[in-house]
């Protein structure tokens, strides 16, 4: 027999050939120079003690039943506390996603999986037949979907379009089987959206302006049913977005339209006539004059009530729009020392960019006076500013990323060839328009990352301009630009086929969808 120990603790072992299983291990304990064999009782005597023991333990408080185990743990050996372990285990897990719905609970489980993406999601069906009926009754597929639309503005913008609208057509819901199937072809069709913008695959829509005298448009506005463009003929055109026919002209400025935005209720001009204008955007009647500045408004932004323009006169004018017919001028900011291009605002800070090369930032609440950033080698045409971002281009035929409240400079795009004209960003990509005809499309999660090399950061350049880039906008999915060739183009990154010709109207995949 083989004799080991530890401590105060040995155990007797057969020899090699005899039954070796672990039940057989006769504890031992040390006493002086020898060893003394602590002998298992007999059968028939155990179970009479077990159930004395049974008996006793019963009668304890938990407690005490708590401290009198903890006390039986503490004098086993490794091998038990490994067989307790293997028998607790089970004991003490809890698969609640089958035990809620027992207890008439199937809604929290159906809550708590909803939480899940798609690979979990997928997981989570394979885990036993309960969970895979959990999912399916819940519809948890089909939520997925409806958060990802919330939550994100690629799947938003793919619900509202005809295409992906995943509209029920029919009285009868799908079953989740359906929505489990449709994930991975949106995925897929995401993907190849994607693979679009890199490669530079779309399809092409012209409108051609036809102005009567000067060629050119300034500025653009669009959504899912119109696009509203201002004109180096005075004149301001809306067309229809999907037929791209001209719906009405509006006319009134005397010079020409360089900058306008809209909302659901207004469409508010500047003009090189000095003015500001404010049409009723449903019939296109002028409901405001505001004349204020002594040149050309050079652009325009309006929000929650306030609206900033700025001038060629060098000055910046904040106003407060209590509504179209009620506009008052709040204040007045200089400290530019040549024309102002462009203004940005939100809730925290105005923005503006000039001509002497400088971006300033204003106190919104206070109209005061913050920082100025100073990079650009000559003017600068056009910025956004979104959180503490600004993206701005100049005349130095660069574009500058810079982060608003240190005033450091982020990063440095070259590529374009003259003048930045107008530049617009997204949480991906910045695209820009200059005036050698060409649209730039970059990739910005790469350009705030100052270990990418600038060799990667410029995804595609587009050029179907016959002159200046004037103006652009751009969502997930298109790109619309204006120039001073007198076009609007339409560059539709979604209606592409595989070979590059543009799908039909009707595509041949149709999604149905969750009523909101």
């Amino acid at each position: 027999m083989l004799l080991f120990g530890n401590d105060d603790r040995c155990y007797i072992l057969r020899k090699k050939g005899e039954n070796c299983k672990p039940k057989n291990i006769i504890p031992t304990v040390k006493h002086g120079g020898g060893s003394i064999v602590l002998k298992r009782p007999s059968e028939g005597n155990y179970e009479k003690e077990k159930d004395v023991c049974i008996q006793l333990f019963d009668q304890w408080s938990e407690a005490d039943q708590v401290e009198f185990v903890e006390h039986l743990i503490s004098r086993m050996c490794h091998y038990q506390h490994g067989h307790i372990n293997s028998y607790l285990k089970p004991m003490l897990q809890r698969d609640f996603i089958t035990a809620l719905p027992a207890q008439g609970l199937d809604h929290i489980a159906e809550n708590i999986l909803s939480f899940l993406d798609a690979r979990s999601l997928c997981s989570a069906e394979l885990v036993c037949k309960e969970w895979q009926r959990v999912i399916s009754e819940g519809m948890l597929w089909k939520k997925l979907i409806e958060r990802m639309v919330r939550t994100d503005p690629l799947w938003k913008g793919l619900s509202e379009r005809e295409k992906y609208l995943f509209k029920n057509r029919t009285t009868e819901v799908p079953p989740n089987s359906y929505y489990r199937s449709l994930y991975p072809k949106i995925i897929q069709d995401i993907e190849t959206i994607e693979a679009n913008w890199r490669c530079g695959r779309h399809n092409l829509q012209r409108i051609q302006c036809r102005s009567e005298n000067s060629k050119g448009v300034y500025c653009l506005q669009y959504d899912d049913d119109k696009i509203i463009s201002g004109l180096r003929d005075n004149s301001i055109k809306i067309w229809d977005k999907q037929s791209l026919e001209c719906l009405k002209i509006l006319t009134g400025h005397t010079g020409s339209v360089l900058c306008l935005q809209y909302d659901e209720r207004v469409i508010v001009t500047g003009s090189s006539d000095s003015t500001v204008r404010v049409w009723d955007v449903n019939t296109g009647e002028v409901l405001n004059t505001l004349i204020h500045h002594n040149e050309a408004v050079l652009h325009l932004r309006f929000c929650n009530g306030l609206m900033v323009t700025c001038s060629k006169d060098r000055s910046i004018a904040v106003w407060d729009m209590a509504s179209p017919t009620d506009i008052s001028l709040r204040r007045v900011l200089v400290g530019h020392r040549a024309a102002v291009n462009v203004v940005d605002f939100d809730d925290k800070y105005i923005v503006s960019a000039s001509g002497d090369r400088t971006i300033k930032v204003w106190s919104t609440s206070t109209c005061e006076f913050v920082r100025t950033l100073n990079g650009h080698k000559r003017g600068i045409a056009c910025l956004q500013y979104r959180d503490r971002l600004v993206v701005s281009g100049s005349s130095d035929n660069t574009i500058r990323l810079w982060d608003i409240e240190c005033g450091a400079c982020l990063r440095v795009l070259e590529g374009h060839e003259e003048l930045v004209r107008c530049i617009r960003f997204d949480n991906k990509r910045i695209v820009s328009g200059a005036y050698d005809g060409k649209i730039k499309v970059w990739d910005l999660q790469a350009a705030l990352d100052p270990r990418a090399p600038a060799s990667t950061l410029c995804l595609r350049t587009l050029v179907e301009h016959s002159g200046r880039v004037f103006r652009l906008q751009f969502d997930e999915f298109q790109i619309i630009s204006s120039s001073h060739d007198d076009t609007i183009l339409i560059w539709d990154f979604l209606n592409v086929s595989t070979n590059g010709q543009t799908e039909g109207r009707s595509p041949s995949r149709t999604y149905t969808y969750i009523s909101r």
